[in-house]
């Protein structure tokens, strides 16, 4: 590898976002990869600790309120979207699905020391709720193939 080329790829690697990678969600039973999708970056579920429901079946969207979508697995999907750089650093104006109730929500992203805090709201960030995210190992194993955006 040349010299030049090197120093392009170091430059690129160096420049994504500290958010992006894989990060266990606050209640540790999930994880979800952060990755650039464009302009902004996304999300999708990447790991879960209970990968089958009771049926012994992959877990699938079933709380999702288009029935056409409620067959969806769980691991691959698609939970965050949209979330833009603002002035003050943070990440905001993107959207948070959770399908453990089928509800999608205005979501920010903002990293505090090791661990990423995720900012649920509808439209007024006033009354939101955070939810604390550690760092995943690199080691993680990582489930399905990314679906489809859950929204």
């Amino acid at each position: 590898m040349s010299i030049l080329a090197f120093s392009a790829f170091a430059t690129a690697a160096s420049a994504a976002p500290r958010e992006v990678g894989v990060w266990f969600d606050d209640t540790g039973k999930g994880a979800v990869e952060i990755f650039p999708c464009g302009p902004s970056l996304c999300g999708r579920i990447v790991w879960l600790k209970e990968p089958l429901g009771e049926d012994g079946r992959p877990l699938n969207d079933g709380y999702n309120p288009d029935p056409g979508m409620r067959s969806r697995p769980i691991c691959g999907l698609q939970v965050l979207g949209g979330l833009a750089r603002q002035p003050d650093g943070t990440l905001d104006g993107g959207w948070v699905y959770d399908p453990k109730v089928g509800k999608s929500y205005d979501a920010a992203i903002e990293l505090a020391g090791r661990n990423l805090t995720l900012i649920g709201y509808k439209g007024i960030r006033m009354f939101s709720k955070s939810f604390t995210w550690t760092k995943a190992p690199p080691t993680l194993p990582k489930c399905n193939a990314p679906q489809s955006a859950a929204r």
